[in-house]
């Protein structure tokens, strides 16, 4: 009995675990799930969370959610091809991070973009042939272009390829790009794939091959391409292979030939030659726009680009643009314009260039008679564009009708002439770019201004600056937009003094600051202890030893305490002048000397002991006094 349940439990859990309509197969060496042409509608909920590998094919499931493949961690292949797919959700393979092998094939996907196939870290082989592609977004393959090492993108409807995207795949070994509308394929993309063994390019719409890295290089199969053979192809021909499909499409005179039995001289190009160059108009005034056109033939066609009067290389800006014909558009035109413009065409077989003339008039600037009328004569003079911040001196009664006035490192003051009533004047417009960034800066005043004042310019630097009136629209007498004038200036430099020190400055000054205090305290502290120990070291000053006595006219010092030995004092007192030179007694008034005495404990000791005292009265009074003599 036990024999007959052990089997029947092992079915039932597989019964369980097996999704209805799939195929679970227990003798598998892992977990795998077939599906495939059961008729699904949409991924099954039930299925094996564990699973290593999921066959989805055939079926007719139209999209993918967020949560169909969710904890799926353990799963490696999955296939959903010929299915009818139209939507993948973002972040439908978000949990699948140990997918290698991912088929989307046979399907009606329009476009992929950067979440629908994020999080597959491990991805090598990615089939998305036989779809509707017709965009693809360059994040879409950032989650697995380190790992990928197979990437079929045939039969679809690519116009171009995220080519950055493609050229950041390490490890890609096989490219397949057939059939598609392929126009250009750029030949730094190919060099950047080292292990890069198939390349298939077949049935696009290429002129134009670049060179394969080699060698050995790819394998490579381009048939179906219509072809332009001439020079550029020189190394697809020396390739030598008879089973090569490549022909020509043009010239006409190998059209319909393959490449391989061409003849490598009549693989030839043609320098470009410059049919015609001309600006429209040839003369404007300072501030109007100009239209440069050039054109230009040769085989292959050639790459049309600019120099400037000054000979550098003109790029888009703000003020500058280039078109796809080759052609040069100045939306504002300066005095530095004024000269001549070259267009240079170049390809395969060299270059060639033409000079353009252009021609800059400054604004007409008034000049005042000296009578005071007022009345105003316009002539052609330099403006103001090409004499500010220069030295030189405006001609007698000229007046320049656009001013930068009070120039320092970061303003400047904008002044222009006052116009004249005129109805409908709306507003002045004041745009300014830099010499070194061509960025145009607008600003808009009421038609009452007359001067604006620049701020937060960089130091150092020119500026180029004209001013134009608009006025409404629907009058007749003047235009909707009149320049008045353009103006030069440069910003004054920086001052040194107002640099910020250098970190390294300020870290060695603090240093030095600190070290400075540390050295001033331990000296002072020095001073301190040396003064205590000479203050300690120094002997005590004499203390006079006085006893006196009185009879109430004034008060004398508190005698010492006595000595612990009475001294002999005589019953009549000496005369006044005692031999062996004892002095005399002086009045208590007098300051008599004081006695040098040393202190011993809180007794006074005689510095000559074999010397007694004597007690002297003092004359006039009963004060008596007590002194050692010398």
């Amino acid at each position: 009995m036990a024999k007959l349940l052990v089997p029947l439990v092992v079915l039932g859990a597989v019964a369980q675990r097996c999704p209805p309509r799939c195929l679970c197969p227990a003798a598998a060496p892992s977990p795998t799930l077939l599906c495939a042409r059961t008729g699904l509608l949409a991924v099954p909920p039930s299925l094996d969370r564990g699973a290593v590998e999921l066959r989805l094919a055939d079926n007719f499931i139209g999209a993918v959610g967020r949560a169909d493949f969710a904890n799926m961690s353990s799963l490696v292949h999955l296939t959903l091809s010929r299915n009818g797919l139209r939507r993948l959700a973002p972040g439908a393979f978000a949990d699948l991070r140990a997918l290698r092998a991912l088929h989307l094939d046979g399907n009606r996907l329009p476009a992929l973009s950067g979440p629908q196939l994020r999080g597959l870290a491990s991805l090598r082989h990615l089939i998305l042939a036989n779809n509707q592609l017709a965009a693809i977004e360059p994040a879409a393959f950032a989650a697995f272009a380190a790992t990928v090492e197979d990437l079929d993108l045939s039969h679809n409807n690519l116009p171009a390829l995220p080519w950055e995207a493609v050229a950041a795949m390490a490890s890609l070994a096989t490219l397949t790009l057939d059939h598609n509308l392929l126009e250009r394929v750029p030949a730094t993309a190919l060099a950047r794939l080292p292990r890069l063994a198939r390349l298939d390019l077949t049935a696009n719409r290429l002129r134009a091959l670049p060179p394969v890295p080699g060698p050995p290089g790819p394998s490579l199969a381009a048939g179906g391409n219509p072809l332009h053979c001439n020079c550029e192809l020189l190394w697809l021909r020396r390739l030598a292979r008879p089973d090569g499909l490549e022909s020509c499409a043009s010239p006409p005179s190998l059209a319909g030939r393959l490449l391989w039995a061409v003849p490598e001289e009549e693989l030839a190009c043609r320098a470009p030659h410059i049919a015609g160059a001309a600006a429209s108009p040839s003369a404007v005034l300072e501030g109007q726009p100009l239209r440069l056109g050039c054109a230009a033939n040769g085989d292959p066609p050639p790459a049309l680009h600019w120099l400037g009067p000054d000979g550098r290389l003109v790029q888009n800006g703000s003020r500058r643009a280039l078109g796809a014909d080759g052609s040069l558009q100045l939306r504002v035109a300066t005095l530095r314009d004024h000269g001549a413009f070259t267009c240079v065409a170049s390809n395969a077989a060299g270059e060639a260039a033409a000079r353009v003339e252009v021609a800059v008039l400054p604004l007409p600037v008034p000049h005042r008679h000296g009578d005071g009328d007022g009345e105003a004569q316009s002539g052609p003079s330099p403006s103001d564009m090409a004499r500010a911040g220069a030295n030189e001196s405006l001609p007698a009664g000229a007046e320049r009708r656009i001013v930068a006035a009070d120039l320092t490192a970061s303003s400047a003051r904008i002044r222009w002439l006052p116009q004249r009533h005129v109805p409908g004047l709306r507003m002045f417009q004041i745009q300014y770019n830099s010499s070194i960034d061509d960025s145009l800066v607008y600003r808009l005043l009421p038609p009452s201004s007359r001067s604006f004042v620049l701020r937060d310019l960089a130091a150092g630097r020119e500026y180029d600056l004209c001013v134009s009136a608009l006025y409404a629209e629907g009058t007749a007498a003047p235009p909707a937009s009149r320049a008045l004038g353009c103006v030069r200036f440069a910003t004054a430099g920086g001052a040194p003094g107002c640099a910020a020190p250098r970190p390294h400055f300020l870290g060695g000054t603090v240093i030095i600051v600190i070290g400075a205090a540390i050295a001033a305290s331990v000296l002072v502290f020095i001073l301190i202890l040396t003064a205590r120990y000479k203050a300690a070291r120094r002997p005590p000053a004499a203390v006079a030893s006085v006893c006196s006595q009185t009879n109430g006219t004034h008060r004398a010092p508190e005698p010492e305490p006595p000595p612990p030995q009475p001294l002999a004092v005589p019953a009549v007192p000496p005369p006044l002048s005692a031999p062996g030179g004892a002095r005399a007694l002086f009045p208590s008034h007098s300051f008599p000397r004081r006695a040098r005495t040393r202190r011993h404990g809180s007794l006074p000791r005689l510095d000559a002991p074999d010397t007694l005292p004597a007690l002297r009265p003092s004359f006039g009074s009963t004060h008596w006094m007590l002194e050692s003599t010398v």
